[in-house]
């Protein structure tokens, strides 16, 4: 193969360009290379499905977590997709080009496939193949949808066992809010145990995520559906907020650490040419569509939002967080959402969102306790959002959240400080697949949050996951819980059920 159509090809595929990287213009593709050990070690994936195609990922490493011990040279991988297990009836062959560059990660964007299909795939590459595995494209019409949501998933603090559940499930997606992996170094007296101190430096994110990505009980749902995913704060930096990092580090050398991050997040995830990140800015807010049935909207609440306000930790509401200019989207991404929300055409509009938007007192009594971290930091805006909601009389909103190792249910208000406001729409948060070890139920922490907060339905601290059905008439939540991640094998039961009713804002007991 000639120098000159590699990279034209290497381009095509990736979509990279001067700036990101150093890209070779004599780079030399190994069309037939042999490996000795198996380069799919952190398996396969696919995601951001649409009507007609989807995105399918792999990554070649021999040695996954010490640099992925690949030779610097980028090596073409063969994949097919089949409509059948068996391939017996292969719909698509091609190449594509693991380039040392994006650590020879493969990012295929298929197109021209059937809506609402289910679909087989596998790469190969130096006498190796990878697991088969299957995918899923949007239906231009459907009559349901079910999928699950998690988040945070701290490979220290415990076993990804509901993940083990998550796969057994019958589910058209996965959407996963963020905290794929944790940035911090070594702790003691953990189930298992990280590869090295925290992570700053793009090799050391790499090595992170390939950590997280052997995991067989992870590969294992990457396999069976499609994702959706987003960041939060973990895969950059513990409570970073734009170019705010968390522990005082100088600026510039803060955007070339989130930089690194931003670019290992893209390589080892199921993400279109459209989210390769420029230096340390990346798109990753977007929209998919589920037919006629769903709008989802994919809010990205770290890279764009303003410095946390008064001072950052538990406290009131204070007239920083509800100030003109403080944001947690940032203009551009607001407008987008709002514009969105407007025209949907879909039955529901469920906005994978990273953060608690519904206000949560952590405090017994008269004081009070919110966290700057979470949308009560940017009450204004919240309130704004909220008040949009309900003058554009927009229709079964559904807020998916992660990130705070909790389950909660939550009605959402046009004012949280009035508990008679109007509700004009529902979030379901899901607690943490590990982070935070093993939890409790804690009925009694319910019942205190729910005095505090009578916006709030629901409230457990075990591990899990929220697997959904959506239907035309209703959406129902199942908020699926193990009773430890300590170590493996944990049973699965759901806690907890609720619905919503189409055009019904507020959810009820199933």
């Amino acid at each position: 193969m000639r120098q000159t159509d590699s990279r034209r090809r290497f381009l095509a595929q990736t979509g990279a360009w001067a700036g990101l990287t150093a890209l070779n213009p004599c780079e030399r593709v190994l069309g037939a290379p042999k490996f000795a050990a198996n380069p799919f070690s952190l398996g396969v994936a696919s995601g951001d499905s649409t009507a007609d195609g989807v995105v399918l990922w792999t990554r070649l490493a021999l040695d996954p977590v010490a640099g992925g011990g690949m030779a610097p040279e980028a090596v073409a991988v063969d994949y097919r997709v089949a409509a059948d297990e068996k391939f017996g009836n292969v719909v698509r062959r091609g190449k594509a080009t693991a380039s040392p560059d994006l650590a020879h990660s493969v990012h295929v964007e298929l197109t021209g496939l059937k809506p609402g299909s289910w679909y087989y795939y596998q790469f190969s590459a130096g006498g190796w193949e990878s697991p088969v595995a299957r995918t899923r494209t949007a239906p231009e019409t459907a009559g349901r949808l079910r999928f699950a949501f998690a988040s945070c998933q701290h490979y220290e603090t415990g076993y990804y066992t509901a993940y083990q559940h998550m796969a057994e499930e019958d589910l058209d997606l996965v959407i996963h809010l963020g905290d794929y992996i944790y940035e911090g170094g070594i702790s003691k007296d953990r189930p298992r145990r990280h590869n090295s101190a925290e992570i700053v430096s793009l090799n050391d994110y790499r090595n992170r995520y390939a950590l997280y990505k052997t995991d067989e009980l992870l590969q294992r749902v990457h396999q069976r559906f499609p994702w959706i995913v987003t960041w939060d704060d973990h895969e950059v930096d513990n409570d970073y907020a734009n170019d705010h990092p968390e522990d005082g580090m100088d600026r510039g050398a803060f955007l070339e650490r989130r930089a690194g991050a931003y670019q290992a997040y893209y390589e080892h995830m199921p993400l279109r040419r459209s989210s390769l990140p420029k230096g340390s800015n990346m798109q990753l807010y977007r929209r998919l569509r589920y037919g006629n049935l769903g709008e989802i909207f994919v809010l990205d609440t770290r890279q764009y939002r303003s410095k946390k306000p008064c001072g950052g930790g538990l406290g009131a509401i204070c007239p920083e967080s509800t100030a003109a200019g403080q944001s947690i989207l940032g203009a551009a991404q607001r407008r987008w959402l709002l514009e969105g929300l407007e025209k949907s055409a879909g039955k529901w509009n469920l906005v994978a969102n990273q953060v608690m938007m519904a206000w949560l007192d952590r405090k017994p009594g008269p004081e009070m306790g919110y966290s700057m971290d979470k949308w009560t930091g940017y009450a204004g805006e919240l309130k704004a959002v909220m008040e949009y909601l309900a003058a554009k009389k927009v229709k079964n909103f559904v807020a998916l959240t992660g990130d705070i190792h909790s389950n909660w249910a939550a009605d959402l208000k046009v004012d949280f400080a009035r508990p008679d406001s109007r509700t004009v729409g529902v979030e379901f948060v899901g607690t943490s697949i590990s982070s935070s070890g093993d939890g409790e139920d804690g009925q009694d922490k319910e019942q205190s949050a729910r005095a505090e907060n009578p916006h709030i339905r629901f409230h457990n601290q075990q591990r899990g996951y929220v697997s959904c059905t959506a239907a035309k008439d209703r959406l129902q939540a199942d908020y699926r819980v193990v009773p430890y991640v300590s170590k493996p094998g944990a049973p699965l039961r759901t806690r907890a059920s609720f619905v919503v009713e189409d055009g019904r804002a507020g959810m009820e007991k199933a």
